[in-house]
């Protein structure tokens, strides 16, 4: 059974920088892309980044492009998310999620059907 779960949300204030984990397991980690999805209150979920199975191409939303940065450890299981100069705008809560397409090497974006598995999430508030 495939199993995300993400950790490393929290308090922070604006301007400044949170790293967000995902653990993955149950799963040939290495072989599928990967991708942070947030929500905010009141608002629908939305993607934010996505990874290659290889980490060789990323993918990010016009909103956070040049703040965030997706990375992957396969040896680890583990996709990571480095938010830097932080908006209270992100305030969300923050879910990885797998692509479904083993070895695909194209975009790692758009909409949530292309993901079929999901970690429960992890609030981050980012105060001003």
């Amino acid at each position: 059974q495939v199993q995300l779960v993400e950790s490393g949300g929290g308090l922070v204030q604006a301007g400044g920088s949170l790293r967000l984990s995902c653990a993955a397991s149950g799963l040939s980690f290495s072989i599928y892309g990967m991708a942070w999805f947030r929500q905010a209150p009141g608002k629908e979920r939305e993607f934010v980044a996505g990874i290659t199975w290889n980490g060789r191409s990323t993918t990010y939303a016009d909103s956070v492009k040049g703040r965030f940065t997706i990375s992957r450890d396969n040896p680890k299981n583990t996709v990571y998310l480095q938010r830097n100069s932080l908006k209270p705008e992100d305030t969300a809560v923050y879910y990885c999620a797998k692509d479904r397409r083993a070895f695909y090497s194209g975009s790692v974006s758009g909409g949530s059907a292309a993901f079929d598995a999901w970690g429960q999430g992890t609030q981050v508030i980012v105060s001003s």
